[in-house]
């Protein structure tokens, strides 16, 4: 299944397809930036029942007057078998455009992004055939952009800078830079980018410090992320309240509530379950009668 991060580190080039002139720069190659910049099929499929997709693919002129493919691929481990591909996605598509191909691989870990980066030789090795060099961006080499100022310069490097540092030590005053920034940034292009970050942080930790705030110092921002977090909040403070109120009626009925049962009352954030509870709490002789029948099942998955 293609994740959240693999998604991100190739739709920015989509997005902000300019930037690869930044990171090539960054990473001490030289190339123009484009003047034009056109979204082709990523589809590489044979006419025989052969599947091939590159994450992401461009045409790209620039300033210069050169004109060149770039493919973008967002590797999220070591694979043996990807070399291979790749050097057939450089075949395939100077073969169909009659265009220079570029192959720049995004990664999230300085060891896949340094094992990505190898030069890998095809052919007898007394006499290599090919050599694949893709242009590797990671950890290891991108920018760690903390200064909301430089953040401000280049916005889609800075989101790049992000996604690639994930799990760097640095990412919560990465993170903390953005915030700085996009409030006075138009939405059009704001909007996209703290998409693209909560993309890209996918399941690591980090991306609860993104979420939190993107409620807080982005509370600016309307999207499913906000509306997610908004939405979680308001039911967990209606949880809080129905348990509340159960132990109200058990108290004002003068039942004795053990600690065991108050925690589970109050560990509770399934609202039906709550609701039922109350409902019991209205009759029942003791506290531990508002969990019989059968409730053990249902509550464990609230």
């Amino acid at each position: 299944m293609v994740s959240s991060p693999h998604e991100a580190m190739h739709r920015i080039f989509q997005e902000h397809p300019g930037l690869f002139s930044r990171v090539s720069e960054v990473l001490g190659v030289d190339f123009a930036p484009p003047v034009s910049v056109t979204v082709l099929p990523n589809d590489l499929t044979e006419t025989r029942p052969l599947e091939r997709r590159v994450d992401t693919l461009l045409r790209l002129e620039t300033e210069d007057g050169g004109c060149f493919l770039l493919a973008v691929e967002a590797q999220g481990k070591k694979d043996p078998d990807k070399p291979a591909s790749w050097a057939y996605y450089a075949s395939y598509l100077l073969t169909k455009y009659r265009l220079q191909p570029m192959l720049l691989v995004v990664c999230q870990d300085r060891a896949t992004a340094e094992w990505a980066a190898r030069p890998v030789r095809f052919g007898p090795p007394q006499w290599p055939l090919l050599t694949l060099c893709p242009l590797v961006a990671g950890p290891h080499n991108m920018p760690v952009i903390t200064n909301p100022a430089e953040v401000r310069k280049d916005l889609a490097l800075a989101a790049l800078s992000a996604i690639t540092h994930a799990t760097s030590p640095d990412i919560g005053a990465i993170l903390k830079a953005m915030t700085h920034v996009l409030p006075d940034t138009p939405a059009e292009l704001a909007d996209p980018i703290i998409e693209l970050i909560s993309q890209g942080l996918g399941k690591h930790p980090v991306a609860a410090l993104w979420r939190k705030l993107v409620a807080v110092d982005l509370s600016f921002y309307k999207s499913y992320i906000s509306e997610e977090i908004r939405d979680e909040g308001r039911a967990e403070g209606r949880a809080e309240g129905r348990a509340q109120d159960i132990l109200t009626v058990l108290a004002e009925r003068g039942i004795d509530v053990p600690e065991e049962a108050r925690a589970r009352i109050t560990g509770c954030g399934d609202p039906e379950t709550l609701n039922r509870w109350l409902r019991r709490a209205v009759t029942a002789p003791s506290a531990g009668e508002i969990f019989a029948d059968g409730d053990e099942d249902g509550d464990e998955d609230a």
